[in-house]
């Protein structure tokens, strides 16, 4: 996107399509900046192929979808659910999380800019904001401060301060702990239950029986009795603040 900023801004001033300007720099009285609509439908879908990306590593889908990959193997499963189902899922789930979020976007960020009070950089600014105070309260100290001491930067002031260079890579991170913790949890009584039919099996003298395919009953009718989908997508829930 910064490329095709400074490609574009030798011709800022010449460039027009057809009668129409293509490109055009507006300075208003307070010294903010404003381009074009022209240039920013091209900075807008721009960004919109860093929208997975963004998905993926500033929300909290990370943590959702790799618990789901450990439930799904300490269940004994290995396509069921399959992974269209476990990602669509995740990504609802991230919605519904992330409503307060991006409801603070829409009334910081989107309305103003629709109503014309706010310029495209303080559009995005202020739609970084809520994204930022979100990944703050589920990142851990020691995550960040393992970033800034491998970035060098200078001591900041507060939390707030801290660029998004180093607050995604801890942020996500730090998902990956809470996730794998949350994953530990899940495993164990699945496989206090293999360990039980593998001792029976081996006590009957039924060794060359795999003690998956007896287990994996068991598995399914704890996980069901249990409304299992529920408690963990509560859980996954409640670990956010929700």
């Amino acid at each position: 996107m910064v490329a095709v900023l400074v490609a574009l801004l030798p011709g800022m001033a010449l460039a027009e399509v057809g009668g129409i300007e293509a490109v055009t720099l507006t300075t208003a009285e307070d010294g903010a900046q404003s381009y074009s609509v022209t240039l920013q439908i091209l900075i807008l879908m721009t960004m919109l192929t860093f929208l997975p990306a963004i998905v993926m590593m500033m929300t909290s889908f990370t943590r959702i979808i790799v618990v789901f990959a450990i439930l799904r193997q300490a269940l004994g499963l290995q396509s069921t659910p399959s992974n269209q189902i476990l990602v669509g899922l995740a990504l609802f789930l991230t919605f519904f999380i992330m409503t307060p979020v991006l409801e603070r976007v829409n009334n910081e960020a989107v309305q103003p800019y629709l109503n014309e009070q706010l310029s495209t950089v303080q559009t995005l600014e202020a739609a970084v904001k809520p994204f930022r105070s979100f990944m703050l309260r589920q990142t851990r100290e020691n995550d960040i401060a393992l970033f800034v001491r491998i970035s060098g930067i200078e001591p900041l002031q507060s939390p707030e301060d801290l660029p998004l260079s180093i607050l995604v890579p801890a942020f996500v991170t730090s998902e990956l702990k809470t996730a794998f913790q949350i994953g530990f949890m899940l495993y164990i009584p699945f496989l206090i239950i293999d360990m039980v039919v593998a001792s029976v099996l081996m006590a009957m003298g039924m060794m060359m029986l795999s003690p998956v395919i007896i287990s994996l009953p068991f598995k399914l009718m704890l996980f069901v009795l249990v409304d299992g989908w529920a408690m963990v997508i509560g859980t996954l829930a409640a670990s956010f603040g929700t």
